[in-house]
């Protein structure tokens, strides 16, 4: 996979600052970042696996940092972070560019929408669907602009 050192470093750098990105936006935009009414601004990130593979490892740890601020518990932190992964990793082997949000709004609905089933002690229908749609905004409102913004600018991850 890496060829130098300096490969490497490059790789781990770029996981380290869309990790970074993901937490500051999330705290920043908290209000709206946790509970079952979500919409969280950092999912748009959710696209750049789509350029580079550092941003699986990146959005990950990104993401279970930001879950610890959640006030959601352990739950929230170990599986919300899995669903970022998952969704992460599936993003790389997607090739259509309008496809790309999607494995983020389905395993985030699923996932974090029976987590808060639990944790908010709500119906599992009501937490997926409000997840799902606070995601549908992030990653399609927010992140298909980001990827077409990007795609025009793949040097960036050179």
């Amino acid at each position: 996979m890496f060829e130098t050192n300096e490969g490497r470093l490059k790789y781990l750098a770029r996981a380290a600052m869309i990790g970074a990105i993901y937490v500051v936006l999330t705290l920043i935009f908290a209000p709206i970042s946790y509970g079952m009414i979500q919409v969280r601004i950092s999912e748009m990130l959710m696209v750049l696996p789509y350029f580079t593979a550092a941003a699986v490892p990146g959005l990950f740890v990104g993401c279970l940092i930001a879950n610890i601020f959640g006030g959601h518990g352990m739950l929230d932190i170990v599986f919300g972070s899995l669903a970022t992964l998952i969704a992460a990793y599936l993003v790389t082997k997607l090739e259509n560019k309008y496809l790309v949000p999607l494995p983020p709004v389905i395993i985030n609905a699923l996932i974090v929408g029976q987590v808060l089933s639990i944790v908010l002690e709500m119906p599992f229908y009501l937490t997926a669907t409000w997840v799902g749609i606070g995601q549908v905004v992030a990653c399609y409102g927010l992140g298909l602009p980001l990827l077409l913004f990007l795609e025009k600018r793949r040097y960036i991850f050179k």
